[in-house]
């Protein structure tokens, strides 16, 4: 079964993503593109990407939200046609699978598909779009799974982009003894197997998409994109730790007990606006031959 995550926790973390995301290497994705780009956003979940990328875009363009849960792509327009309202945007329903956005610089033409992202690179209408585009998804999969995706993105030459890959080493703050023993069960459950044909890539996705996209003839930046949580920011705070937590002790049931009271102990260190951390992130922007 492929892992999957809550509505609520993709929109509690929106607004840390979009502080982390690396500026630069999104600006140089778009100057790779067309006049007007079509991309497409693998689990794209509540659609926090495209309501970042969309204004570093700053221009028409189009949007595949792929998803194999209904319920998020339905939250993603939801979301986006509440956040355009906000700021005094119309929305539009041609149909009833497409919104478009009325974003003064060009419309944002947004549609959903579902699909199982397992066969992303053998199922998916690559030949309709010119980008492939995702956030905190690659760390989930298998090396062959990055592979076969590299192999079909060459094949049309676009542009791939990946935010938001774990690349280990959280840190906690103030420091206690266990927070080695909670990094090293956590390092361990990101890689197994995630529902994407083999052992997850976890902390070694961004250098497997590297390596996946140069051999196909791609230029590969990476910069760093970490989530910084003051300790100000309680719910986020207390979220990371339980979930640290959670999978340490999946990864490590000897230490269960220990990893449980660090998880009480950092609970309230939250509630008490005491916890602080860096979760380290790399972004990663392969460009084809041409488009260097």
């Amino acid at each position: 079964m492929v892992e999957s995550f809550s509505g609520d926790w993709l929109s509690l973390r929106e607004p840390f993503d979009a502080r982390a995301r690396n500026l630069g290497l999104a600006e140089a994705l778009s100057a790779a593109l067309p006049a007007r780009p079509r991309l497409m956003d693998l689990g794209a979940g509540t659609g926090s990407l495209t309501r970042w990328l969309g204004h570093i875009l700053g221009r028409g363009q189009s949007w595949t939200l792929v998803d194999a849960d209904a319920e998020l792509i339905y939250r993603a327009f939801a979301t986006t046609v509440d956040r355009a309202e906000m700021v005094g945007w119309k929305t539009a329903w041609p149909d009833a699978r497409t919104l478009v956005v009325k974003a003064p610089t060009g419309p944002w033409r947004i549609e959903g598909l579902l699909a199982d992202l397992r066969e992303a690179a053998d199922q998916l209408p690559l030949e309709k779009v010119d980008a492939v585009v995702n956030t905190a998804l690659c760390d989930l999969v298998s090396a062959e799974w990055v592979e076969l995706l590299a192999a079909a993105c060459a094949a049309y030459k676009l542009p791939f982009y990946a935010a938001l890959n774990v690349s280990g080493g959280t840190r906690f703050f103030p420091a206690h003894p266990d927070d080695v023993l909670v990094r090293r069960g956590f390092a361990r459950d990101q890689a197994r197997d995630k529902g994407f044909g083999g052992q997850a890539l976890g902390e070694a996705a961004p250098h497997a998409i590297a390596r996946a996209f140069t051999r196909h003839g791609y230029t590969v930046r990476m910069a760093p994109s970490p989530w910084r949580i003051d300790r100000r920011e309680v719910a986020m705070a207390h979220e990371l730790a339980v979930g640290h937590a959670e999978a340490a002790a999946r990864a490590l049931p000897g230490a269960r007990q220990r990893i449980g009271a660090w998880a009480e102990m950092r609970s309230r260190h939250a509630e008490q606006r005491r916890l602080s951390l860096v979760v380290p992130h790399l972004d990663v922007l392969a460009l084809p031959g041409d488009q260097k």
